[in-house]
């Protein structure tokens, strides 16, 4: 007979059904906020996780810890061979998939991962602009960009979600620009503040544009509704006890919302329902996590799922209270945003 797994708590009673998995820490961007031009030092083929060992790992997080939502990130989760294939098999677990990419490969692939059961797509675009875009990523790959959001639009990978970090004197001035780009489209639009993730390590708070800046710029064009945070518009539900990282605003008058993910100035912590899988196999509890439990090692070591499970609830049991990014003892994970999956 069947039982509900545990649920995955913490020391502060926090249930954690989300799961971050890091497919790669690849990349075909060298976007300036994110890595040096000739990029990082990728980790070797046989230090990632095999499309057996990741669905393992999945199935148990499924199974014993009470996951019920899989977010597939990277670097660049398109880059992994044999995705569609992957997807269809996380899919036939039972959680909610959905991916984060900066939809260059998204017009080939949409149909093909939608038919294996991915549910939502999460577009990064900081600009409008071919040539500022150019000069951000490194890349002369707008169009793709563009022609990725469509394709994943007609596939139903809905609603597809744009993700966008303004950064000041960078890309400030396109924040009602990229709304409007999404009003327009039918895409749902989200601006996120800069967080101190990148591998250089240049990261500078005087440059991160907050939420009260992006919201009263929006403020300026539309009138703002807020959205209740436990029961968003597009119909995907938190865990027991968790919070969207999306705080949301619909323009009044209109079915479309704006999000807004203030980890810097208004941290999401106390309700943080999400744990972090990296590409070689790590486990994280927190985005910001200075230390990281092997999972690699002990499926290769051949460790039965029960084992793997008290590890899984080691590490989010001793999980903080908060990632302290505005604390003066706040130090900075040595692995880049690339390495460790949003």
């Amino acid at each position: 007979m069947n039982t509900a797994p545990r649920p995955l708590l913490d020391r502060f009673g926090r249930v954690h059904t989300d799961l971050r998995v890091s497919l790669t820490d690849r990349c075909n961007l060298r976007c300036t906020y994110c890595m040096p031009a000739e990029g990082l030092n990728w980790l070797p083929k046989a230090e990632v996780l095999s499309d057996d060992e990741v669905v393992r790992l999945v199935r148990i997080a499924v199974e014993r810890l009470g996951i019920a939502s899989v977010r597939l990130t990277g670097g660049e989760p398109l880059l992994r061979r044999g995705l569609p294939e992957l997807v269809g098999r996380i899919a036939a677990l039972g959680p909610e998939v959905s991916l984060t990419t900066n939809g260059i490969g998204l017009a080939r692939t949409a149909v093909a991962l939608r038919e294996a059961g991915l549910h939502r797509v999460n577009v990064s675009l900081d600009t409008l602009r071919a040539d500022r875009y150019a000069a951000i990523t490194r890349r002369d790959r707008i169009a793709d960009v563009f022609a990725g959001l469509a394709a994943a639009q007609a596939a139903g990978l809905a609603p597809v979600k744009v993700n966008a970090v303004p950064v000041r004197g960078v890309n400030d001035d396109e924040i009602v620009p990229l709304a409007e780009f999404a009003l327009a489209h039918g895409y749902r639009m989200r601006f996120i503040e800069s967080m101190p993730l990148d591998a250089q390590g240049a990261w500078d708070r005087s440059t991160m544009v907050t939420a009260d800046e992006i919201l009263a710029v929006l403020g300026r064009r539309w009138e703002l509704v807020p959205v209740d945070r436990h029961h968003p518009l597009d119909g995907v539900r938190p865990g027991a006890g968790g919070t969207p990282p999306a705080e949301e605003w619909r323009i009044a008058g209109t079915h479309t919302v704006i999000g807004v993910i203030a980890s810097v100035t208004r941290p999401f912590c106390g309700g943080c329902d999400r744990v972090r899988l990296t590409a070689d196999g790590q486990l994280r509890n927190c985005l910001f996590a200075t230390e990281e439990s092997d999972l690699r090692a002990l499926l290769r070591g051949g460790a039965d799922d029960g084992r793997i499970e008290e590890a899984w609830r080691a590490t989010i049991a001793r999980k903080g209270p908060g990632h302290a990014i505005n604390s003066a003892d706040f130090v900075q994970p040595d692995r880049p945003m690339s390495a460790i999956g949003g």
